[in-house]
């Protein structure tokens, strides 16, 4: 791309971030940040100045740090979310603390170490950007307040300057769809439930397990409104969503002449909760509906110039002529532009990587074609696995931020590819003709694998690649808690060259581990890894314990890699149990099934109990705390089960949401586990075959009785992580020769 193609893209964008707040306001939203976090004693040692100025050339953010060493701490920063990114590298490099999901580490040294010759940084993209629209449903979905903004301080430590602002916008729908005609009967049965609004949002459901109480709507527009002004507080542009399409299905009553398409099936759901109803680009309701969107909820919300919207996400467009996807595109983009001449519409490139045999050249080049360049900014959003921009010439001059996606459904289970995402930043950079203006991280769902975040959103301000990950994610156990302890740095070290090295295919973030799967005989227990190195990290870990136990976030590490641990001891019984049935013997059988059954799990689910993060009680406790009333806690109850087991009606999207918590063991895997193994005994012992669909027709029950259960679960963690820890290794712990 030339260069003036180039400048004229990058000032499209800088103008959309350019007149976020102002600098006495950023300057103060950081300096309450600082007493937040460290507590207003040593927050006096910092002093927080923000200015513009301090910006490089080309406006992209810069900060700059001195003072120390018996005189305060002086962070300066272009922008609020600046300041607070220096802040941060300040505790991180000097200070060795560590801010991350589970705990913070934030034991300051005193005095605090001098600044040598000042340091100033400026990061190598205009943006770095949060968020899937799936985060929403997953790991968002029951937030208050509080937890929310304990999230936007999170992010503005690490430097996050772009970020969906997605709540309340159904309550701005409401408005829409009652102003046209539609009865609330019909937006009613439109809405899906809080746990699978992520899917209503991008069109792939309707309805399923609704309705939206109409408290909800009033507590999410609240809720946005504290959210958009934090992140205006501090410098961030928050996204808001538009107008991408997908209409109800009763808009066909209130405009008999309407045309509509409806779309295929989608997630294995039928035509009751899928099959959505999409305008075609020429009828006149498509610019109505959109504009009516976009002015109220600019009304109420005020803007910052960037819309998400995705028209067919993981949807395959009716048509794959490319007039009917760039006139489709069209309207999408002339809906936001009518109502603000400013829009930049950010849009998911997922589908481009997810049905690759629909999206050929020509389909991709008439959606990013159809948007003026510059107005369209493409999340590439999969690319430290499956990048867009290798096979699409940059976007074909369309700006792009390199996203790591990393996690899908919010599972538990160690992973990551760390080398892929250390260097995948600079490698997209360094592509002929770039047009790469930042970074992102993108969960489906947050709180867990922190070092894979902390790596991602250092990067975000790195020009090149960390030089040695080795040595870097020694210093992150250093940082994390707040020691050097050397059995726990070795203990990271042989993480980093297993479960965190994943490379080519099976690196897809999700966890298939036979333990959170409806048992069968097919499942496979292939790792990318040598699990002697995850045995062997538990138990450098464990010998690094009587130093540590002290600290939150080693607790939570050896929690979760002895978790790790004993979800390799499931794969590796059910391969016996396996084998035990294939060969006929049922001795073996029992002995393998017994251990999986009535040991494994019921200490799996007892060490999970010690930790509030790993709590059944705790999720479903989130979801309870946002009703106002016990029928609605109810609801959101059954909602919150739903998502992390049947995710359907009938087990549409099996497991796909797959937690490993207190209490899901032992009441939702454990006894689908006894009956299959079960099962299988019963086969053997009459000579008659395995049969997997009527596993499957029996097992159907026990998982739809756990989604109805109203069994209460403890929200408070219960037994020591590091006792129990140590009695799992001690009984369980293989020997070298039998992995």
């Amino acid at each position: 791309m030339e260069a003036a193609g180039l400048a004229v893209i990058l000032g499209f964008l800088l103008l959309a971030g350019g007149s976020v707040g102002d600098e006495a306001r950023e300057a103060k939203a950081v300096r309450e940040l600082v007493v937040r976090l460290l507590g207003p004693g040593p927050a006096a040692n910092f002093l927080v100045s923000v200015e513009r100025a301090l910006a490089d050339e080309s406006g992209l953010d810069t900060y700059s740090l001195s003072g120390g060493g018996g005189v305060p701490v002086l962070v300066r920063g272009s922008t609020g979310v600046a300041a607070a990114a220096g802040l941060h590298r300040y505790l991180r490099d000097f200070c060795g603390c560590q801010v991350a999901w589970s705990s913070a580490q934030l034991h300051l040294p005193w005095p605090l170490p001098a600044v040598p010759d000042g340091l100033t940084e400026t990061t190598p993209n205009r943006y770095r950007y949060y968020q899937n629209v799936c985060t929403h449903s997953y790991s968002f979905v029951w937030w208050d307040w509080a937890r929310w903004e304990q999230e936007i301080d999170w992010m503005a430590l690490n430097g996050i300057n772009l970020a969906l602002a997605w709540n309340g916008q159904e309550a701005i729908w409401q408005r829409v769809y009652l102003a046209l005609g539609l009865t609330q009967s019909e937006i009613d049965t439109y809405f899906t439930g809080p746990a699978f609004l992520a899917w209503g949002r991008m069109g792939n459901l309707h309805t399923w397990d609704g309705p939206l109480p109409r408290s909800w709507h009033l507590s999410q527009v609240y809720l946005q409104h504290r959210i958009l002004d934090r992140m205006r507080s501090f410098g961030m542009i928050p996204v808001l969503p538009a107008f991408a399409g997908h209409v109800p299905k009763a808009i066909t009553r209130v405009f008999p002449q309407v045309n509509v398409i409806q779309l295929g099936s989608w997630g294995h759901f039928n035509c009751s909760y899928s099959c959505s109803f999409l305008l075609a680009p020429g009828d006149p309701v498509f610019p109505l509906i959109g504009n009516l969107f976009l002015r109220e909820l600019t009304k109420e919300f005020g803007t910052d110039h960037i819309y998400g919207a995705d028209t067919f996400n993981e949807m395959q467009p009716p048509f794959s002529d490319p007039s009917y996807l760039a006139a489709t595109t069209a309207a999408v983009y002339e809906a936001m532009v009518t109502v603000d001449p400013d829009a930049i519409w950010l849009l998911q490139g997922w589908l481009f990587q997810h049905q690759p045999q629909f999206w050929g050249p020509s389909q991709i080049r008439a959606v990013l074609e159809a948007v003026p360049r510059g107005r369209l900014l493409v999340l590439d959003l999969f690319a430290e696995s499956h990048p867009v921009y290798m096979h699409t010439a940059s976007f074909h001059g369309q700006p792009f931020i390199w996203c790591m996606l990393h996690n899908f459904g919010g599972n538990h289970g160690l992973f990551g590819a760390l080398e892929d995402v250390n260097r995948g930043p600079q490698a997209a950079r360094l592509f002929p003709n770039s047009t790469m203006v930042g970074t992102g991280i993108a969960p489906e769902g947050i709180g867990q694998n922190e070092v894979v975040y902390a790596l991602m959103a250092e990067l975000g301000w790195r020009k090149d690649p960390v030089p040695d990950l080795m040595a870097w994610v020694s210093s992150f156990a250093s940082r994390r808690y707040g020691v050097s302890q050397p059995d726990a740095m070795a203990a990271w070290r042989l993480l980093l060259r297993s479960v965190y090295n994943c490379s080519g295919e099976a690196c897809n973030g999700h966890n298939r581990s036979p333990l959170v799967k409806r048992p069968s005989l097919q499942m496979s227990t292939a790792v990318w890894y040598n699990r002697s190195d995850v045995f062997e990290a538990w138990r450098l870990l464990l010998t690094a314990a009587p130093n540590l136990t002290t600290s939150p976030a080693f607790r939570y590490d050896l929690l979760d890699v002895t978790r790790q641990a004993v979800q390799e001891l499931v794969s590796l019984c059910y391969e016996e149990a396996r084998t035990a049935y294939l060969k006929q013997e049922l001795d073996l059988l029992l002995r393998a099934g017994g251990l999986l059954v009535y040991k494994l799990l019921p200490t799996l689910d007892e060490l999970l109990a010690s930790s509030s993060h790993f709590l059944l009680g705790t999720w479903l406790d989130q979801a309870r705390k946002a009703a106002v009333s016990e029928a609605e806690a109810q609801f959101y109850e059954q909602n919150s089960r739903y998502q992390i087991t049947l995710w359907g009606p009938e087990g549409n999207i099996l497991d796909y949401a797959n937690k490993q918590l207190a209490g899901l063991v032992t009441d939702y895997y454990q006894p689908r586990w006894c009956l299959f193994l079960g099962t299988l005994a019963h086969s053997l012992a009459r000579g008659v075959p395995f049969q997997q669909h009527e596993f499957e027709k029996n097992v159907f029950p026990l998982e739809q009785a756990f989604v109805y259960n109203k069994k209460r679960y403890p929200s408070q963690p219960q037994g020591d992580t590091v006792d129990l820890s140590k009695k799992i290794f001690l009984k369980y712990h293989p020997q070298p020769d039998s992995l």
